[in-house]
């Protein structure tokens, strides 16, 4: 027979296992954004990039959104709108309603303004085309 005892001690060594792996599986990502954040802000973009774009094509929305945000402005990757289109399009797909979401979608409309019918199209389809890896 089980005692009340026993069984809440089972079920607290189960409930701190399952946190414990949880929280194993989530740090890393978050890690490599709060790295690629920190890079970004101290201007180097190469570090920036290196921790942003696994999560990107993982299909991180926060890392797609600034990634984005570095192709727009060409820092650390060559300046291509088609990218930061399809990012920013990614990102705003992603990213629950709210702020970063409309920011994302704005961002991506802005791009559009300096692009030609055929850079916007070819931005559609990469986007279309992802899938996470």
């Amino acid at each position: 027979m089980t005692t009340p005892k026993a069984k809440f001690a089972g079920f607290a060594l189960i409930a701190a296992l399952y946190a414990g792996f949880t929280l194993g599986l989530t740090a890393p990502a978050w890690a490599g954004l709060d790295e690629a954040t920190a890079a970004y802000q101290r201007g180097d973009y190469a570090t920036a990039l290196r921790e942003l774009r696994p999560l990107a094509e993982q299909g991180n929305a926060n890392a797609q959104y600034k990634l984005g945000f570095m192709y727009d402005r060409g820092l650390g990757v060559p300046q291509d709108y088609s990218k930061a289109h399809m990012w920013f399009n990614l990102a705003a797909s992603r990213l629950p309603p709210g702020e970063e979401r409309d920011d994302a979608a704005k961002n991506r409309d802005t791009v559009a303004e300096r692009m030609t019918p055929a850079q916007i199209a070819e931005a559609q389809k990469l986007a279309r085309e992802w899938k996470p890896k």
